[in-house]
């Protein structure tokens, strides 16, 4: 069995534009690769990095809570993968536009699961975790799509929030 967790140089990587990512999620990309290193390597900290950069993207009231979310489903992804997981090294200023195949399955699946699409969403989740459907991958990854839908801004339905009314 090969290391859980992996870096991969510039080769069989293809650019992020040629998916239908939006921008949230290719946001979500730079926060899960710090957290991949941080879960490849713990003495490196790369967490506080995967906290900061989805604070300054979204704030404080979004972005903590999508990278505690995004953490929790990559920990029971990457647990639930026999050959690891590759993913490009967060600081390569050169590959910030580029993923990988791994990262484009992580990507597919919350895409799918943002949008409430079922079918695709099973499928994706079943490449990401390599055929097998992990009720943690697919319960924190529906946390985290219920949490951050497609659609309207996340900073907008923060601000909606829930609305109370008197009914009579």
């Amino acid at each position: 069995m090969s290391a859980p967790y992996r870096s991969v140089p510039h080769g069989g990587m293809q650019v992020i534009d040629s998916y239908s990512f939006d921008t949230f999620e290719i946001g979500v990309l730079a926060v899960a690769r710090h957290h991949l290193d941080a879960l490849r390597c713990p003495e490196t900290q790369a967490w506080h990095l995967a906290y900061s950069i989805a604070a300054e993207r979204w704030g404080d009231n979004i972005g903590l809570p999508a990278a505690h979310l995004l953490a929790r489903f990559l920990k029971y992804v990457v647990r639930c993968r026999e050959d690891g997981f590759d993913h490009i090294d967060p600081l390569c200023e050169h590959s910030r536009d580029l993923v990988t195949e791994d990262e484009a399955s992580l990507l597919s699946a919350l895409h799918f699961m943002r949008r409430d699409d079922t079918p695709a969403a099973r499928e994706a989740v079943e490449e990401l975790t390599q055929g097998r459907l992990d009720p943690d991958v697919i319960r924190s990854g529906l946390t985290f799509a219920n949490r951050f839908p497609a659609g309207a801004s996340p900073a907008i339905r923060a601000r909606c929030g829930v609305k109370l009314r008197v009914v009579g």
